[in-house]
């Protein structure tokens, strides 16, 4: 038991606990955590809703060792000291607001862009995401891009490189790009405003916090 008299919860699908969160359905807000399996091998993540966390940790942690780093519901689920134990000498991600939306029919602007892949934002998201494919105008002048991929818990995500062209079409264009009425998923630095405002403008809604780290424990 964690030393605010919070039990762990059971094991999850975290996909179907976005999804839900995505219709309004969250989690009981009782103060606990639940686990879920990892779904990138060597990518683990603490996802933080409304008082409630889903750890998504290897069987090698147990949870009574997470109750001891001081996880929990109320904001201990992102504690820097619970993070960087968990994730030991291997590289931390920033902490995100995790945004969701939907796809939407109609045509889409963008065009498969092969040449922006090693950008910096697509290399980015290769580092942590899988099948990530990018897309951009047909303007081979234009550096502006989009980022599609099976992201968090397995879900699309998406990412949107403006560089002086209109996000909005950026983005219809990705939504576009996804079946109709799927939950898409935003990662978003709480401090970049704009990209928060944009998203929020766009009909995407906050569903909670999450931070992902490669994990490179020492044992002993």
């Amino acid at each position: 038991m964690a030393d605010d008299g919070h039990l762990p919860g059971p094991r999850v699908d975290l996909a179907r606990v976005l999804r839900d969160a995505a219709d309004g359905r969250f989690p009981e807000p009782d103060g606990g955590f639940s686990r879920a399996a990892p779904w990138r091998p060597g990518v683990e993540a603490a996802v933080a809703l409304t008082g409630h966390a889903v750890m998504v940790v290897g069987e090698d942690v147990t949870d009574a060792e997470l109750a001891r780093l001081g996880v929990h519901g109320y904001g201990g689920a992102h504690d820097p000291r619970a993070t960087v134990a968990l994730a030991g000498d291997g590289e931390i991600g920033v902490l995100d607001v995790l945004m969701v939306g939907r796809g939407r029919p109609g045509p889409s602007a963008l065009v498969p862009r092969p040449d922006l892949g090693t950008t910096e934002r697509a290399l980015h998201a290769r580092d942590w995401r899988d099948d990530v494919t990018v897309h951009g105008l047909p303007d081979p002048g234009s550096d502006a891009l989009v980022t599609l991929s099976r992201g968090i818990a397995g879900l699309p995500e998406l990412g949107v490189h403006a560089l002086g062209a209109p996000a909005d079409e950026l983005l219809a264009g990705a939504l576009a790009l996804v079946p109709e009425g799927e939950v898409v998923l935003a990662s978003v630095t709480p401090g970049n405003a704009r990209s928060l405002r944009f998203f929020l403008r766009s009909g995407f809604v906050p569903v909670g916090s999450v931070q992902q780290w490669r994990p490179r424990r020492i044992r002993g």
